[in-house]
């Protein structure tokens, strides 16, 4: 019988795994052990990870119940007008802008709010990540200082990465509204030509749109790393942008792939959870009886333990999921790292291990 030659062939050891001091070998990784190690660092670190994202999104939360109140207040009168307004008369357009200048607040507000929730979500993961790959612990006041001294970094790297796709969005709401104007003139106009132009100029910026879409999806993808760099190695926003396309580089569809598996996995388990609270915040309402003399007012009134029980789960489920993409993604980071850039040696240093190969 023949053996193959070399160092680990008949009569000698197997070759030594890698080490692995904290959720993951220090060597090139499947995605399989990346997954394995993203979950493995969230069931470790819980309490940090959770204690940022439910800190974070609490603060939205509370601003976006405070602007709702707020808003209410404005235009409840401007509700009940437009509720009572005889038939046959035209409402007033004060009442209209009140309504829709309200909801543009409470809208403005939300989109701040989640953004910065997002923030500081990104900012803490990687902080989490470069103590899980070393084993070492981490309580939230640490997570906290690092994530926020690291907020204003990590908040332009990641409205410069949405630019990315943000060409694409607008195109698609100017050619919709295009389209949606084109057509009602056409109806306006008892099936005359009018309307056809814009109709057609929609339907060029609607098409526009999915033609930019894969080229705001590549560099979505090469600028994904942006966050974890901007944590780990203290980069500014540029820099940080700049550095996560080296790394992405050459391994592009990779990346891609082990994103969108996440970002996957995430929203199943986010729309099951979610499926939960509607069920929940839908008991409540069933047991109410609405009739055509009910006001508007006591309608939105009576919903408030729906639209409550419903921000509740939509929180809950954001603190809870939050972190679990970030995490893939700080750890594909480091497996980059790895692979172009042999850091498997400095990581065991500093983690205290012998590194062989």
């Amino acid at each position: 019988m023949t053996y193959p030659p070399g160092p680990y062939g008949y009569g000698y050891a197997p070759p030594p795994p890698p080490p692995k001091p904290g959720v993951i070998p220090l060597a090139p990784m499947t995605f399989g052990q990346i997954l394995t190690g993203a979950f493995s660092a969230f069931g470790r670190y819980w309490k940090p990870l959770l204690g940022v994202a439910a800190t974070a999104f609490g603060v939205a939360t509370a601003l976006v119940v405070g602007a709702v109140l707020v808003a209410w207040n404005a235009v409840s009168d401007n509700v009940d007008r437009l509720s009572n307004i005889p038939n046959g008369q035209d409402p007033d357009i004060a009442d209209i802008r009140g309504l829709f200048l309200a909801f543009g607040c409470v809208w403005l507000t939300g989109m701040l709010s989640l953004m910065l929730a997002n923030t500081l979500v990104y900012a803490a993961v990687p902080v989490v990540a470069q103590e899980a790959v070393l084993g070492r612990p981490v309580g939230f006041a640490a997570v906290w200082g690092r994530a926020w001294s690291r907020a204003g970094a990590v908040l332009s790297a990641v409205v410069l990465s949405m630019l990315a796709m943000l060409v694409p969005v607008l195109l698609f709401i100017v050619g919709f509204g295009l389209m949606m104007f084109g057509m009602l003139a056409g109806i306006g106009a008892s099936g005359s030509d009018e309307g056809v132009g814009t109709t057609i100029a929609g339907l060029v910026f609607f098409f526009g749109a999915l033609a930019t879409i894969p080229f705001g999806l590549w560099l979505w993808v090469k600028f994904s790393l942006a966050p974890a760099v901007a944590v780990i190695e203290g980069a500014g926003g540029m820099n940080a942008l700049r550095r996560s396309a080296g790394l992405v580089r050459d391994s592009w569809w990779r990346i891609f792939g082990c994103t969108i598996a996440t970002v996957a996995i995430v929203a199943v388990v986010s729309w099951a959870i979610q499926q939960v609270f509607s069920i929940l915040a839908w008991i409540p309402l069933s047991t109410l009886n609405f009739d055509a003399d009910t006001a508007p007012t006591e309608v939105l009134r009576s919903m408030s333990a729906v639209m409550g029980i419903a921000l509740i789960g939509s929180t809950a489920c954001q603190a809870v999921l939050a972190p679990l993409q970030p995490l893939v993604s700080a750890l594909l980071y480091v497996d980059q790292r790895l692979r172009k850039e042999n850091l498997g040696p400095t990581l065991a240093q500093a983690a205290g291990t012998s590194f062989s190969q």
